[in-house]
């Protein structure tokens, strides 16, 4: 089966942080013995809306661009035009990819992620027109899904983002301490953040808008080169307002690493309460800071949710290959 990816967001050089999971999903489907071919901003002039900041921090810091999303929108479809003849399928991520595939005389599927089902609220008629004519609907989490069926979608899998493994990482550093990856923008909760630890030894790895008023921040850090910050790690916390997935908590967990996180979104998907992570109500920054508080004091407790996380990224490893070849396949033999 050959299978067309058009994304939004995809890696432009090695260590290029944009759309990693998206590659991550290529190069899992590749694995399995499908051909797939992908398109992406990169391969046709965007107008500086994609990449930076993301699409919609893009629109926000320069709103004129908003003239040039028509533009943007044809150059798209005339790139995937070109190479959709050889495609049985096409695979689309985040809905306005979704849009481009819908103009294509070939079966998709469209995968949500969070922002886009944020902004279709503002135009819930066409992404239901969009998620009623894909073939199926991928989520990674349970609480994207849901987001999904509520503007419409009728046919939707949960197909969870695969996450590396590491074979045998080593014990944290001591003195223990907390570590913060992430952009560094108010909806991440780096302010919430910033305030629970103050006063406790912390690392924060990322780069953002708030960037100057994180100035202990170690700025980007390119995704393959995060290991060792996971592994020196004893806790890692995860304070966001919103969250569709929640990737750096799934990798965390892999590195067996105490998570504490926000009870939100794709965080509450992620984790069971006390069992491999502590959930913490979104924006509470004096549960945040017990919570981090009582890990950094407690070894054990550390070990036994870090070795329940592990646990459970393994199952779900193993889950999504067969879940997303599943789907590849109930898409094409699916009715319009």
């Amino acid at each position: 089966m050959r299978v067309l990816v058009l994304t939004t967001s995809y890696p432009r050089h090695s260590g290029d942080p944009a759309g990693n999971f998206v590659a991550d999903a290529v190069e899992r489907a590749r694995a399995l013995g499908f051909e797939v071919e992908v398109v992406s901003p990169a391969d046709f002039r965007h107008f500086g809306i994609a990449y930076g900041h993301g699409i919609v921090g893009n629109l926000r810091a320069k709103p004129w661009r908003v003239l040039v999303l028509p533009l943007f929108f044809w150059n798209f479809r005339r790139a995937a035009a070109r190479v959709a003849g050889r495609a049985d399928l096409v695979h689309a991520h985040w809905l306005f990819a979704g849009a481009v595939a819908a103009t294509l005389p070939k079966p998709y599927l469209v995968q949500v992620w969070g922002t886009d089902l944020e902004l279709a609220l503002r135009a819930p008629w066409l992404a239901r027109w969009i998620l009623r004519r894909s073939r199926r609907v991928l989520a990674a989490s349970t609480f994207l899904a849901d987001r999904a069926r509520a503007l419409g979608a009728e046919r939707v899998r949960v197909v969870p983002s695969r996450v590396p493994i590491p074979e045998d990482p080593a014990g944290p550093e001591t003195p223990p301490h907390v570590l913060f990856v992430g952009r560094l923008s108010p909806e991440k909760g780096i302010a919430e953040f910033l305030e629970a630890t103050d006063g406790v030894p912390r690392v924060v790895v990322g780069d953002g808008p708030l960037r100057a008023s994180v100035p202990e921040a170690v700025g980007f850090v390119p995704p393959s080169a995060l290991g060792p910050y996971y592994e020196r790690a004893a806790v890692v916390c995860c304070p966001s307002r919103r969250e569709g997935y929640g990737m750096v908590v799934r990798e965390a967990m892999a590195w067996g690493r105490a998570v504490v996180a926000s009870d939100v979104g794709g965080l509450s998907d992620a984790i069971e309460d006390d069992v491999d992570g502590i959930l913490v109500p979104v924006g509470d920054v004096d549960r945040l800071r017990r919570a981090v508080g009582r890990l950094l004091d407690d070894s054990r407790a550390r070990e036994r949710l870090g070795a329940a996380a592990r646990a459970r990224i393994r199952r779900l490893d193993a889950d999504a290959s067969a879940a997303l070849e599943l789907v590849y396949r109930e898409a094409l033999s699916a009715s319009p």
